[in-house]
């Protein structure tokens, strides 16, 4: 597995999770990351695109100032802390790795866009 992600469950509303993307098997340095979700019935959608050259990051407009995403190059892993979760952040998160331009062009891709490697998604359930 090239990307796998972890940290998600089962929280609250106005809860708290921080989930991890960790990589292997490529030059994790040289990659964008991005971090999407998908809830039943609706397409992918990006929530937030770190940049592997000067660490600049994307959000969505529905999570900023909720989310914040970076990543440990030493440790070939990127974070998203999300905090004052909503029912409608549920979803299974997954995790991108690509080389694409910039954070904001990585999240801009459209849903049916393959990236470069993908890991198999965490579950975030925010029960309403």
């Amino acid at each position: 597995l090239h990307v796998v992600e972890s940290g998600g469950g089962l929280v609250q509303p106005g809860g708290s999770l921080r989930l991890s993307c960790a990589a292997s098997g490529f030059t994790f340095d040289n990659y964008d990351i991005g971090w999407f979700r998908q809830a039943p019935g609706k397409e992918r959608e990006a929530v937030s695109c770190i940049s592997s050259t000067d660490g600049t990051t994307h959000y969505v407009d529905s999570v900023k100032g909720r989310f914040t995403i970076s990543r440990d190059n030493a440790k070939n892993t990127v974070y998203l802390q999300m905090n004052s979760l909503k029912p409608e952040d549920a979803g299974v998160y997954y995790c991108a790795a690509d080389r694409t331009t910039t954070a904001q062009a990585m999240c801009a891709q459209p849903p049916w866009y393959g990236y470069d490697y993908w890991g198999q998604g965490t579950q975030v359930t925010v029960p309403s």
